[in-house]
């Protein structure tokens, strides 16, 4: 809980980190460059839609 002034504050920034990560956490390593590069553009294109929403 380091640098968090309360646990509820903690457990904000765990789920909105969580759900950015989960969305772009692509696991470079099992895809080639082009199936990595148009995986990471269309998590890429649903952010920012959702961004825009």
């Amino acid at each position: 809980m380091q640098r968090f002034r309360t646990m509820r504050s903690l457990q904000k920034f765990s789920f909105v980190h969580a759900s950015v990560h989960n969305h772009f956490n692509l696991e470079r390593h099992l895809y080639s460059r082009n199936n990595f590069k148009l995986n990471r553009a269309a998590a890429l294109a649903e952010w920012r839609q959702l961004g825009a929403a």
